[in-house]
């Protein structure tokens, strides 16, 4: 823990924590600061507190003085030159037929640097308008550019909600913004009516997403099945301010009818996947099996115990197979076996003596063919 106390530059900038060593200061002082631009005179707008380490950015300066009366009247005079610094550079800017727009001039306590602010769509090449700065002002020139916004905080000016913009009043961050803010909020997407003044998403779209968020989360999605006080019905969309709920309702008469409930009196109906055997009583907690009604009903007297109710029935028979008898014991005419008779070619070439054997028993077949049939039939039988 370290005591510090709060430092601004600007009215609407960020605040900076410095070290207020044994000055005695408090909210409203103006005080001299060392910076990273040099010396600079600041506004306390946080007293003397303590603050953790890990809020503090290291390393923490120290404060040098206690502004007095003259160091106000060095800045008082440095703001009126920074409108003749304006001045100056648009000229040189239109001399050198530069496209930028020149935004805000800033000089440093001691007026050892000018900073000139200025945007463009592009790199501008400006080394010649330095050069010809640095001969007007004989001190140091930095020209640094810019964005939009940055640019509407520095000038200021009226949001669509005819207050001053909030960057320039109090905002000292710019915060991301995104369009699925605008629809989970339900406001019109037209990009005049959701742009502020710099032409981008309005700052204040953050505000309330926090809310917007945590609200839909405990609201029931559009298209789930609800019951209501008046019956079943579905969602049809949420309004997250007033945190009601359209519904459309199925009546007892069998008609539709479209209503709006405060979501905390809905419930959600549960999926047909839900249903599951209790643990308690092992009983369907939605539907009743019919198998164990009948037991309940005591039905369970006609199984026999310990023997499933498929063993009391008779098996169907079996189709008989028709076997064929192996190659070595098939009935053989006239020495040769009758499955010679369906030898592929490629065997009968291998074989020369089978072949011969086979040609024998086909002439011998074709001389008396019903003999061979009768063998055949005689071993479906068997």
């Amino acid at each position: 823990m370290k005591t510090v106390i709060g430092v601004k530059f600007k009215d609407a900038g960020k605040m900076y924590y410095f070290d207020p060593g044994a000055f005695e200061i408090k909210e409203g002082d103006g005080v001299i600061v060392e910076t990273a631009r040099g010396m600079e005179y600041g506004d306390v707008v946080a007293s003397p507190q303590e603050v953790e380490d890990s809020k503090i950015i290291a390393p923490l300066k120290s404060v040098v003085r206690v502004a007095t009366e003259q160091d106000r009247e060095q800045r008082d005079k440095n703001r009126a030159r920074e409108s003749e610094a304006y001045a100056i550079c648009m000229e040189k800017i239109q001399a050198h037929n530069l496209e930028m727009k020149l935004v805000d001039v800033e000089y440093t306590f001691n007026g050892s640097k000018i900073v000139f602010y200025f945007t463009a769509d592009g790199r501008v090449d400006f080394r010649e308008l330095v050069k010809d700065l640095a001969s007007v002002f004989k001190t140091r020139i930095e020209l640094r550019q810019i964005g939009v916004r940055d640019e509407a905080k520095m000038l200021g000016g009226l949001g669509s909600c005819g207050r001053p913009v909030c960057c320039k009043a109090f905002l000292s961050d710019f915060t991301p913004v995104s369009i699925k803010m605008a629809k989970e909020q339900n406001l019109s997407l037209s990009p005049t009516k959701i742009s502020g003044i710099c032409g981008r998403l309005m700052c204040c779209l953050k505000y309330e997403q926090d809310a917007y968020e945590s609200m839909r989360k405990q609201m029931p999605r559009p298209g789930r099945e609800v019951y209501t006080p008046d019956g079943s019905g579905t969602v049809l969309e949420n309004n997250v301010i007033t945190e009601r709920t359209r519904v459309k309702v199925v009546l007892d008469d069998g008609t539709f009818d479209v209503r709006e409930y405060p979501f905390r009196e809905l419930r959600l109906k549960s999926s047909p996947s839900s249903m599951k055997i209790s643990e308690e009583d092992d009983s369907f907690t939605q539907e009743e099996d019919p198998a164990l009604l009948s037991l309940e009903d005591g039905a369970s007297s006609s199984i026999p115990e310990g023997e499933n109710a498929l063993s009391e029935q008779k098996k169907p028979p079996r189709k008989q197979q028709k076997r064929r008898p192996p190659s070595s014991e098939q009935p053989k005419e006239g020495g040769v076996p009758l499955a010679a008779e369906t030898a592929s070619p490629a065997e009968t070439a291998r074989t020369p003596g089978r072949r011969r054997g086979s040609r024998g028993g086909r002439k011998r077949n074709k001389g008396n063919k019903q003999p061979a049939q009768a063998n055949s039939n005689e071993n479906s039988l068997e």
